[in-house]
């Protein structure tokens, strides 16, 4: 049942990273040079009082150093390269095992 979730969950964010990018694409395109969308512009937009209640939590907990070192240069990556990684990680993680040659179950 995990295996399926985390294949799913994968699955889903390989999809999102894939309108992303084509988004991203799209809006190059128009503009006539390279736009992509970063992840805190993506949660800003969602939900933006939770975005800074997160960094108001890391910088309590974590101090100001590590949001400025730690968490914003990874929020300020774009989305399709983010959720593609994620994706390809939990596919890795959710597939089936491969049978063993030569033992019987």
């Amino acid at each position: 049942m995990i295996r399926f979730l985390l294949r799913f969950i994968g699955l889903s964010l390989l999809a999102l990273a894939f309108i992303f990018l084509i988004y991203d694409g799209i809006r190059s395109i128009s503009n006539g040079s390279v736009l992509l969308t970063t992840a805190s512009y993506v949660w800003s937009a969602i939900h933006e009082q939770s975005l800074r209640a997160f960094q108001a939590f890391i910088e309590n907990y974590g101090g100001a150093e590590v949001w400025r070192i730690g968490i914003a240069p990874i929020l300020d990556q774009p989305v399709s390269a983010m959720a593609g990684v994620l994706s390809v990680i939990l596919i890795v993680f959710g597939r089936k095992k491969k049978p063993l040659i030569g033992y019987t179950r």
